[in-house]
C-alpha cells in the first residue's frame, strides 16, 4: 500500500459532481515508455461507452503519463481458474513491462461454481503460475489484492474476500513479488466514507431475479472506477523508480482524484 497515510491521500477529492477530473499534463521526455497489461475480473475490465459501469483498469490511464500504454485484457466474470489460456498468451506475447493481477471475486463464489478456488490451495497456485510464466517470458507480475465490494457490517466494510487478500500477499511475500494492497486500501476508503457516504461509487441497481436486495455493490460507477483507480496509482508509484516517473503526481493547482473524500451530503 502507499506510504501517504490514507487521510493524505484522500485529501482533495470531495465526492461532488465534476470534481473527479485528473490533472492533464504535456509528455515529459525523461518518463519511459512502459506498457501495462492487466488481467483480472468485472472490476478491472473495460466497459461499454453506454454502461453505467467502468473498471478501475479503464480509469487508470488517467493518472498515467502519455507515455505509458495500458493493454487491459481483464474480463467480466473470471476467476484465476478460468482465466483464458490464449488471453494470457495474448499478454506474454505483447511483452509488456509489467503485468497487473487482480482476481479474488469470483474465486470466492460457491464451490460448486466452475469458476470457484480455495483460497488456501488452488488460488495460491494459479498465482504462483500467472507469476512464473509471467518472469518466464521477461515481464515483472505486480500482484493486486481485490478490491473490496461496497458492502457494510455493523458499519464496518465487509471482510467476505479477506481469506483470498491473505493468500495473494502469502504468495507475493513468498515469491517476492510487488504487491498493490488495493482490498486494504479500498476498505480504508469505504471505511473513511461509510456505506451511504459511498454510495455514488457502486451502481446499486437491484436485479429482480437475485436475492440481494442490495443492489449491485460490486461493480463501479466512473466516479468510483476513478476513485480505486487513484489508489492503486498511488501505490504503484512506490513499487518502482520507472512507474514514480510515469505517474502523475497531482498538481499544486488542482485535487487529484484520490486524495481526498468526504462523505455525500
Amino acid at each position: 500500500m502507499a506510504k501517504l497515510p490514507i487521510a493524505a491521500l484522500l485529501l482533495a477529492l470531495t465526492l461532488v459532481p465534476g470534481t473527479l477530473v485528473p490533472v492533464t499534463r504535456a509528455e515529459d521526455p525523461a518518463t519511459p515508455r512502459l506498457t501495462l497489461a492487466l488481467i483480472g475480473d468485472s472490476t478491472v475490465c473495460d466497459y461499454p461507452a453506454d454502461s453505467n459501469k467502468r473498471g478501475w483498469g479503464q480509469l487508470l490511464p488517467e493518472f498515467l503519463a502519455p507515455s505509458v500504454t495500458v493493454l487491459n485484457e481483464a474480463r467480466g466474470g473470471l476467476s484465476t481458474k478460468t482465466y483464458p489460456a490464449e488471453l494470457w498468451q495474448k499478454v506474454l506475447s505483447a511483452k509488456p513491462d509489467f503485468v497487473l493481477i487482480q482476481f479474488g471475486h469470483n474465486d470466492s463464489h460457491p464451490k460448486e461454481k466452475p469458476e470457484a478456488t480455495d483460497a488456501a490451495t488452488d488460488y495460491r497456485e494459479n498465482l504462483r503460475r500467472f507469476v512464473r510464466e509471467a518472469r518466464e517470458a521477461g515481464i515483472e507480475p505486480i500482484l493486486v489484492t481485490p478490491v473490496r465490494r461496497r458492502y457494510f457490517k455493523n458499519g464496518a466494510p465487509s471482510s467476505g474476500l479477506v481469506p483470498y487478500a491473505d493468500a495473494m500477499k502469502a504468495v507475493a511475500a513468498e515469491l517476492g513479488v510487488k504487491l498493490v494492497d488495493l482490498h486494504a486500501s479500498s476498505g480504508e476508503l469505504l471505511a473513511r466514507l461509510g456505506e451511504e457516504g459511498s454510495t455514488r461509487l457502486t451502481p446499486n441497481q437491484i436485479n429482480p431475479a437475485s436475492t440481494n436486495r442490495k443492489g449491485d455493490r460490486t461493480h463501479f460507477t466512473a466516479e468510483g472506477a476513478r476513485v480505486i483507480a487513484a489508489l492503486v496509482a498511488a501505490d504503484l508509484r512506490e513499487l518502482d523508480a520507472r512507474l514514480k516517473l510515469s505517474i502523475r503526481p497531482p498538481a499544486p493547482e488542482a485535487p487529484h482524484p484520490a486524495q481526498t473524500a468526504r462523505p455525500a451530503p
